[in-house]
């Protein structure tokens, strides 16, 4: 994805997908889903997506913008009860039953991932798809594996130094 030849903008336009544009009518649709659940399951995003005719992984997007930003438009009051502040006790019954299905990779799969990780941690839209189509699942279960273990990654490095100093430790005793 990082080429010395390209621009900067050459290289995000390459790595990134092109961003999704909703027209009025979809955003309408959208809008309203949020102002009735801003937290929708997986199976209201999917009808989503079949109403506005896009991917369900841009529904998803779209909720958590929207709720990012409306957070800054609706900050509420430090002093509120939140007990009493529920605005939507449902969700807490339904989100268990709404969730999608965690996905599991068969070995081969994995296998497949991590080689295309340990080439590069981030890969771009048109590898995700490419990996996506080769090992048979969505492209948007790929793109959270590589969040997955990059984050993993992180956690690992960080224990590193504390596992090698606690050995230390114990062989100095």
């Amino acid at each position: 994805c990082f080429s010395p030849n390209l621009s900067t903008e050459a290289v995000a336009t390459k790595c990134r997908r092109s961003r999704t544009k909703f027209t009025e009518e979809q955003l309408k649709i959208l809008v309203d889903a949020f102002n009735k659940k801003p937290y929708p399951g997986y199976a209201i995003k999917q009808r989503l997506a079949l109403e506005v005719n896009t991917e369900e992984s841009r529904i998803q997007i779209w909720f958590q913008n929207r709720r990012a930003r409306h957070r800054f438009l609706k900050r509420p009051e430090k002093n509120l009860d939140l007990r009493q502040d529920r605005a939507y006790p449902e969700e807490n019954i339904q989100g268990v039953r709404d969730r999608r299905c965690r996905t599991s990779y068969t070995s081969s799969q994995l296998q497949t991932l991590m080689n295309a990780f340990m080439e590069n941690p981030y890969p771009g839209i048109d590898s995700r798809q490419q990996l996506a189509e080769d090992i048979g699942v969505p492209e948007s279960r790929v793109q959270i594996w590589f969040q997955n273990r990059r984050s993993r990654l992180r956690i690992q490095k960080k224990r590193e130094p504390e596992e090698g100093s606690a050995q230390r430790q114990n062989q100095g005793q």
